[in-house]
């Protein structure tokens, strides 16, 4: 049954090993240190952790460049750390999601240096050749102002290797049968020691077959198909988490047309970047408008949603018009921007108050698909503009108003904890909100509570609800005879919103935030009184919504 799909029901938290927690004093997080943080992450309510790359690597490109996929980098620990993690995890329901880089690896890479080699070598035609340097060697790069080139000449080789990011992570040829045949095998060693599935870095890069001098090659969709049908024999509950920035029309074949073949959450990057488009102009209909071009997905998939994440805000689908405005209102500064299309900021920097990170928040948990909050992000982090591209937003935890905050006992730590002025970690810290009643900590664990208490979203179907205010947005979730509705106002200013639910019990609409209920008028129309970035969440029909939910 849908119902036993845990990934439609639950709140996954993003984090990165080395910025955690640092149990060794080495000022670098390690498992052991993740460990001991799980109750937090039990109490907060999460119910599954995606782990930013770990394993060894020469961190030229904070992990991403990985030199063994077989092993935990020595700075975090031993793998046996990590089963201890992954089975503390479990104790606590707390699954474990890990990045699956494969598109790429490090040149330090034993496969590299094999293949740079010898001609004739076996992992020679692993990578992607060419004699000469294609006519398009400086265009595609995926970090446009800092990378200067997807094509780069190996001496070694005496020949150009292909690389769609940075020159010292060349592409593997997932043409190749044998690096495929490989890359389950690295799949099949995770699943092995506890993973309960992967978040697919890049996957259009992964599946692309490379020709040089051409833009862009053919899409492999049938590689997604051999990765999930050989993880769903190995754990039948496992998943696939895929970062896939494409247009709505593109997603069907990424979850496969019959749903069963492709990957089975996406990030919804399309509604993403329409939210933040609503979140600085006040105007719902592009966000609306982005909900409906990617409602149509199959029943056993689903969509992430996230508000910010490890890498730049990414605007790069919006209308040149569009993006200025988003640009104006969360990054007028130029070093504010990056890559020409996105935001190197953190959420609450951007967001500047508290009333607008509630309205944000309430919005990410209400949102058909699954929420993934990024760390830190629940205590309103800051960022650290001083650090060079996406390091600004990858400052380690602040818990507490100790030294580093609470991150480290040793005398530096390896990334700078924000240390002074309106973010750092004396004024925001774990500890500090922890006995808050009113912090943005626990309002958001109630909020997470809250999301899992309504199934509806994760399972139900949904429709946008008119308003009669272009600057809110009202939606409705059917699921098994119940129905909750939804509603969030963008603008700066209070409004009185006309809904209609169009459901039986649509006369009594109970809230589940405040001690507050609305009955219809005679022509089943509620007015609800939103305030300034206000949002509601109400019970069709009551709060007895369990005894009337039906058998599947």
């Amino acid at each position: 049954m849908i119902e036993d799909l845990w990934y439609k029901n639950t709140v996954i938290y993003s984090l990165d090993v080395e910025s955690f927690m640092d149990a060794s004093g080495d000022g670098c997080g390690d498992f052991e240190g993740l460990t001991r943080r799980l109750d937090y992450l039990q109490a907060l309510g999460v119910g599954a952790v995606w782990l930013a790359p770990f394993q060894p690597s020469p961190d030229r490109d904070d992990g991403y460049d990985i030199s063994d996929y077989y092993g935990v980098d020595p700075r975090y620990g031993s793998s046996g750390d990590f089963v201890e993690f992954v089975h503390q995890a479990e104790k606590r329901g707390i699954r474990v999601l890990m990045d699956l880089v494969v598109n790429h690896t490090s040149d330090t890479h034993p496969w590299f240096r094999e293949a740079r080699g010898e001609v004739d070598s076996p992992r020679r035609d692993w990578y992607v050749w060419s004699r000469k340097r294609p006519a398009n060697w400086n265009r595609g790069m995926v970090f446009p102002g800092v990378q200067e080139s997807t094509w780069t000449r190996d001496p070694q080789a005496k020949a150009y290797y292909y690389h769609r990011f940075f020159d010292f992570q060349p592409d593997l040829n997932m043409d190749h049968p044998a690096v495929r045949t490989e890359v389950r095998r690295i799949m099949g060693y995770w699943l092995q020691l506890g993973v309960a599935g992967f978040r697919v870095d890049a996957v259009p890069f992964v599946i692309e077959s490379t020709v040089p001098g051409e833009e862009q090659g053919t899409l492999h969709f049938e590689y997604l198909a051999e990765m999930r049908r050989f993880m769903q024999w190995r754990v039948g509950d496992a998943v696939l988490l895929g970062e896939a920035n494409v247009l709505p029309a593109e997603t069907a074949e990424y979850f496969g047309t019959d749903g069963g073949t492709g990957i089975h959450m996406m990030f919804n990057f399309w509604v993403n970047q329409h939210l933040f488009h609503a979140l600085a102009t006040a105007d719902a209909a592009p966000l609306a408008d982005a909900l409906l071009a990617t409602r149509d997905i199959p029943g056993t998939s689903q969509w992430a949603n996230f508000l910010r994440n490890h890498d730049e805000l990414d605007l790069g689908r919006l209308t040149e018009e569009q993006r200025a405005a988003v640009f104006a209102r969360f990054g007028p500064e130029e070093h504010m921007q990056l890559y020409g299309r996105g935001i190197r900021r953190r959420l609450a920097p951007m967001l500047g108050d508290r009333p607008r990170l509630e309205l944000a928040n309430s919005l990410l948990f209400s949102l058909p698909g699954t929420p993934v909050i990024r760390y830190g992000d629940e205590i309103g982090m800051g960022d650290d503009l001083s650090l060079p591209e996406r390091d600004a937003v990858r400052t380690p935890m602040q818990w507490s108003a100790e030294p580093h905050g609470g991150f480290s006992t040793a005398a530096t730590t390896v990334e700078p904890v924000i240390d002074d002025g309106v973010w750092g970690y004396g004024r925001v810290n774990v500890e500090a909100q922890r006995r808050d009643p009113d912090s943005l900590l626990n309002w958001t664990a109630r909020m997470i509570r809250l999301r899992q208490e309504c199934p509806e979203i994760g399972w139900g179907s949904w429709e946008i609800l008119d308003t009669g205010c272009a600057e809110a947005l009202a939606m409705r979730y059917d699921w098994r005879g119940n129905s909750l509705v939804v509603v969030h106002n963008f603008d700066a200013r209070p409004h009185e919103l006309v809904v209609r639910p169009g459901v039986e019990g649509g006369a009594r609409l109970v809230s589940l935030l405040a001690e507050e209920e609305s009955t219809a008028d005679d022509e089943g129309v509620h007015r609800l009184v939103v305030g300034a970035f206000g949002y509601g969440w109400y019970r069709v029909g009551g709060l007895n919504y369990a005894l009337r939910r039906e058998r599947a």
